[in-house]
């Protein structure tokens, strides 16, 4: 194995963050935020930023903003977090990408999950496998759907240059037979569904979780962390119970809620980034809102408890 992996893998049983993109009065990408954003997280300790995901809002991005995106990242970053360049649309539009973000300086290469509405399963999971061949990084696999069979999953995890899968189905049962068959396998299984569904992930033998909450609490989403790691299933139950409203606030309107609820929350922090895309949700309701300021205000005063 080659260092370059081993880090990536090191940084996948750790937190996963997903910066959200702010953007300037006049619709563009802010970058002067977004860097120092990126700071901030990187600061904090976060293992492996994610630049361009979905909480990035990657598909209402154009090609040159994500690039833009990429290369602020990495800058801000400095090396002082794992930088993982999100990718996708077309298979030719993820190798450029990723191309690109290789040479700025990329550490990892996250392939979001092909969203094309005529896609097989087994041709989406060959889209992972060919941008993992085209990549000179660790790649890493964003899967979205349990509809992909056990011997897809199992060449994804033996692909040399996936370091692992990010898993972002509720199906439990099939992360339990995908990792009870890919034990021969060096890939990480992540929980790609945030702190929530943390637990249930690790006690399936998954190793790490994405995270937005991490751009507001960065310290809440490390105890969750450090409590799943010594086994600690009652801490981090606790730990979750104080930000649960935060997340089922974000699938509000089948999710369209989940970037917005994470940029409000930086706004009644001070750090206005903007209102999210359509068509994402732009902004939430009076009522919303009350009850978001409610959940920032009590984990503020206790930031990590």
């Amino acid at each position: 194995m080659t260092e370059a992996i081993a880090r990536v893998r090191r940084a996948l049983t750790g937190i996963s963050g997903v910066p959200v993109t702010p953007y300037a009065a006049d619709g563009s990408v802010d970058v002067a935020k977004l860097k120092t954003l990126i700071e901030k997280m990187a600061a904090a300790k976060v293992h492996n930023l994610m630049a361009a995901g979905n909480t990035g809002e990657f598909f209402t991005l154009s090609v040159d903003e994500v690039r833009l995106v990429h290369r602020a990242t990495i800058e801000a970053a400095a090396g002082n977090a794992l930088v993982s360049a999100a990718v996708g649309r077309s298979l030719v539009e993820a190798k450029a990408l990723a191309r690109d973000a290789i040479a700025a300086g990329a550490d990892a290469i996250m392939g979001h999950h092909p969203m094309d509405p005529f896609a097989g399963p087994s041709y989406q999971s060959k889209y992972f496998l060919e941008l993992a061949d085209a990549c000179t990084v660790p790649v890493i696999a964003y899967v979205r759907s349990d509809t992909f069979s056990i011997a897809d999953f199992r060449k994804l995890a033996l692909h040399p240059n996936i370091a692992g899968i990010k898993f972002a189905s509720g199906n439990l049962m099939l992360l339990a037979d995908v990792i009870r068959s890919t034990k021969d396998a060096p890939a990480i299984w992540v929980c790609g569904l945030a702190e929530g569904w943390a637990p249930a992930f690790y006690a399936m033998g998954a190793r790490g979780f994405t995270s937005g909450l991490v751009n507001v609490f960065p310290e809440r989403s490390h105890a969750i962390h450090g409590a799943l790691e010594a086994g600690d299933y009652a801490t981090a139950r606790e730990l979750i119970d104080a930000i649960a409203g935060f997340e089922t606030m974000r699938t509000k309107y089948l999710n369209g809620a989940n970037v917005t609820v994470v940029k409000e929350a930086l706004g009644m922090l001070g750090t206005d980034v903007g209102p999210v895309r359509v068509p994402g949700v732009e902004a939430l309701n009076d009522q919303e809102r009350e009850i978001l300021k409610e959940i920032v205000n009590r984990v503020s005063e206790n930031r990590a408890a």
